[in-house]
């Protein structure tokens, strides 16, 4: 037998399905007891623990001299030899997904030299898989929508398990799925993991939101396989399967025949089980008899119809409105048209109510029109209006003042006739916009207005005149028959068949010796010489009446005079001088001349003036030169008195007593040279009113000769003594001898208590 390391597989299998067929290793080794050769290849089950594998060679006497040592993956941490007997243990858990194949090196060494006695030996250690990985879901929970009514077997969503174990091995990594919540609803396809539906025509508007669970096992889903589930959140996505539906086949609205167009009565719903798109609803009136006078129009963000006015209402032409208002989805789905009609119809009625209405003019605006020779009086027109309310209450009638503030027409207030009240004159104001008003007479509140506009027709009555001032000049070399002047005219009349203008010189002066008038019969003229030649020294200017008549009736004509200068011009006729000058340089004066005249005028002039200013000078000088004149000088004086403790400063008692004034006193207002006496009056101080005594100061003053001619302020202060309890005041007691007794305070009562307490008493007291 060859000298070679065998591997003795004596193996007690505790998992037997992988024991090793013994009798096909002695066929091939020529063993009793199986050996590998020096490469094997082993299978182990990968969590199989207790497991003995036994090195061996020959040269094992068993005497302890061989050591066998292992090398390679997992020696010594998953895999121990025993060194004496050659004995390997699995020393850890195998798991295959983490690695499945190992590879070791087996030797014998003697133990004294430490020399190999064989070759090393290679072998290769397998992990068989087994079942211990359950499949898992490439997500925890999954979400997914489905439109409703879908038809059965319509795929919703596919879930995906995995399974860790090996595919190549067994069933460990077959996977089948199954439903475990979701029934009857959904199913799922057992190898692919599609998820569909099981049940036709589910609805939305009754479940939305649906929870199914699936089931994924391994094993081909064989009893002892592992499993996994997950959880699947389906929702019905809505389709336009419903019709709007209105809640209630009849509705009610009023409104007040005055509300305004436009205005909404009210609002109805059509209600929709389906959402968003799918339920929005347009509304109509498909007929009945308002369909003219209502309108609807859609509240897009609310989904309801609102009802407006589209006419004006009356309530004395009709109470009562009957509407068929239409519902119907604006985007309906052509497959769900066998579920019906995707429209609904509801009844709407309208009442009108009645409201005290102002007056209604038979038209909306009058246009009148009048001659402008029209009388004062005369009726030039008529407004109508009534009271459209059952009463019929009588109107009255009114012009807008402030559309006509210079009162050129009125009305009657009965009837409403208006009439002229001042003339007329379309050349002034040819259109007059006023406006009437017409007020019920038991409620004038109710009132309504109407614009009249009165257009004043022409008649002619202005006589036609020149268009403009036209200057005019002959050269005093002119020929006969030489034109000089054209003229037109205007008329401020405006004839229906336009102007046309005649012109002719008066009757007086038919035959002009000096010039003539052409009519062009073009509402022009011309003027022309008649005769060779003008002198400005005999005659500088020339007076022309034209005679201008038009061709309206009644004819109206005025006279226009052309005022023609005689000039002096060259050869071509331009137009060199008219004026006087030349006349005065041909007389031989010159131009200096005439400067040096116009100078000494001016100089004159200034010498004249001069001499009144020096005249005025001379005047008598003022009353008062003093600069203490009360027209020319405020004095302030900011000195504060000391009350009425403070004699030294003014002597006040003379203000409250006129008796104590000084008797003579210089005036300021007259200057010193004529100095009057004050004038002595009769005394006013017994039992006189106060208003009565300025009165009579005023008189005087005004009637006093010496008062200056000039407006001056005279001050009057003065406190009558008409009171029963006399003055109060002490600004008196500086005037008095005595001390002033006050016991008869006590005598007026509890009101002057305090005061007979604090002046009353002993002079103790007071001290």
């Amino acid at each position: 037998m060859t000298s070679f390391l065998k591997l003795s597989l004596c193996i007690a299998f505790l998992y037997t399905p992988h024991a090793v067929d013994t009798k096909i290793l002695e066929q091939h080794l020529g063993l009793a007891c199986a050996c590998v050769c020096a490469k094997a290849q082993i299978q182990i089950p990968h969590e199989y623990f207790e497991i003995l594998y036994v090195l061996h060679t020959d040269q094992d006497k068993g005497d302890g001299n061989l050591k066998y040592i292992l090398t390679g993956d997992g020696a010594g941490s998953l895999f121990i030899i025993d060194e004496n007997t050659g004995d390997i243990h699995v020393a850890k858990k195998l798991d295959r997904e983490e690695k499945s194949l190992y590879v070791l090196r087996a030797k014998a060494v003697d133990r004294k030299t430490g020399r190999q006695v064989e070759p090393e030996s290679e072998f290769i250690i397998k992990i068989h898989d087994i079942n211990d990985n359950e499949p898992k879901f490439t997500k925890d929970m999954y979400t997914a929508s489905v439109p409703e009514m879908s038809g059965v077997g319509t795929s919703v969503i596919q879930v995906t398990a995995t399974d860790a174990d090996d595919a190549n091995y067994g069933n460990s990594a077959k996977v089948v799925y199954s439903i475990l919540q979701g029934q009857p609803y959904f199913s799922v396809d057992p190898e692919t993991g599609i998820i569909k539906t099981a049940l036709p025509d589910m609805s939305r508007e009754n479940r939305e939101q649906y929870q199914v669970v699936i089931q994924a096992k391994d094993m081909g889903g064989q009893m002892g396989g592992l499993s996994g589930t997950t959880t699947v959140n389906i929702t019905l996505t809505d389709v336009n399967d419903n019709p709007p539906r209105f809640p209630q086949s009849t509705y009610q609205f009023s409104s007040p025949e005055s509300a305004s167009l436009g205005t909404p009565l009210g609002r109805i719903k059509a209600n929709d089980l389906d959402v968003g798109e799918n339920a929005a609803t347009e509304y109509s009136i498909s007929n009945g008899d308002g369909s003219d006078m209502f309108d609807i129009i859609t509240d897009e963000d609310t989904q309801e119809g609102i009802i407006t006015i589209k006419k004006q209402l009356d309530f004395e032409n009709r109470m009562l409105y009957s509407l068929r208002v239409e519902a119907a989805n604006t985007h309906p789905d052509p497959r769900f048209f066998h579920l019906g009609p995707f429209k609904d119809t509801a009844l709407v009625k309208v009442s009108v109510e009645d409201v005290d209405e102002p007056p209604i003019f038979s038209r909306s605006s009058y246009i009148i029109e009048v001659d402008e020779d029209a009388k004062e009086g005369t009726i030039i027109g008529q407004v109508i209006a009534q009271d459209p309310d059952t009463t019929k209450n009588a109107i009255k009638y009114s012009v807008d003042r402030h559309t006509d503030l210079d009162r050129i027409f009125n009305i009657y207030s009965g009837n409403g006739s208006i009439f002229i009240s001042k003339p007329l004159d379309r050349e002034e104001t040819p259109w007059h916009n006023i406006t009437v008003i017409a007020t019920e007479i038991n409620n004038p509140k109710q009132s309504s207005q109407i614009p009249v506009f009165i257009r004043i027709l022409d008649i002619n009555d202005h006589a036609p005149e020149f268009a403009k001032y036209y200057e005019t000049f002959v050269c005093e070399n002119a020929k006969a028959g030489q034109l000089v002047q054209t003229v037109s005219a205007v008329d401020k009349d405006e004839p229906p068949r336009g102007h046309k203008f005649f012109f002719e010189l008066v009757p007086e002066f038919a035959v002009h010796p000096n010039f003539s008038v052409v009519d062009n019969k073009d509402n022009t003229a011309g003027i022309l010489t008649r005769r060779n030649g003008y002198s400005r020294s005999k005659m500088s200017t020339y007076l022309l009446p034209v005679l201008i008549f038009d061709n309206d009736y009644p004819i109206q004509s005025s006279t226009g005079t052309l005022t023609i200068r005689v000039c002096a011009c060259d050869s071509r006729g331009n137009m060199q001088s008219c004026n006087a000058e030349a006349l005065l340089l041909s007389a031989g004066l010159s131009t200096g001349a005439l400067i040096a005249i116009l100078l000494c005028i001016i100089i004159l002039l200034v010498l004249v003036v001069l001499f009144a200013a020096l005249k005025r000078q001379k005047k008598k000088e003022p009353l008062i030169i003093s600069k203490d004149d009360v027209r020319d000088n405020i004095v302030t004086y900011n000195d504060e008195g000391g009350g009425e403790e403070d004699t030294q400063a003014f002597d006040i008692g003379t203000l409250r007593n006129p008796e104590a004034r000084e008797e003579s006193k210089m005036r300021r207002d007259v200057i010193p040279e004529t100095i009057f006496q004050i004038r002595r009056t009769a005394p006013l101080w017994e039992n006189i009113d106060v208003q009565d005594f300025i009165q009579r100061r005023l008189k005087e003053n005004d009637l006093d000769p010496t008062a200056p001619p000039y407006d001056s302020l005279a001050t009057y202060a003065y406190e009558g003594n008409d009171s029963i309890a006399n003055s109060l005041s002490s600004l008196e007691s500086l005037t008095m001898d005595g001390n002033q007794d006050y016991d008869y305070l006590s005598d007026w009562g509890p009101r002057f208590k305090k005061l007979a307490d604090m002046y009353g008493g002993d002079d103790s007291d007071r001290d």
